[in-house]
């Protein structure tokens, strides 16, 4: 005969299933909370960078005033609407 009885391994026993579904809980939990935090941080870096390689909108636009491309009445206009 086995020593841990006929139908239980170890681990199965009394006492020791509780804990390993607890375990196998924790470790999906923290598998889905760590997904979740890396795709929030994804998707802040990717929003936080304009269109031309991390300049935000208003980078871009200040560029084009300096340029003389918009005049300052443009330039306001277009600053409020982004604001």
């Amino acid at each position: 005969m086995m020593p841990w009885g006929m139908m239980w391994g170890p681990g199965w026993g009394p006492g020791y299933g509780l804990f390993g579904w607890l375990m196998m809980l924790l470790f999906w939990i923290l598998i889905i909370v760590g997904a979740v935090l890396i795709i929030r941080w994804l998707v802040t870096e990717t929003g936080s960078r304009g269109a031309a390689g991390g300049d935000t909108t208003l980078d871009i636009l200040k560029r084009r005033y300096a340029k003389g491309e918009i005049t300052k009445d443009q330039f306001e206009a277009m600053k409020q609407d982004l604001s």
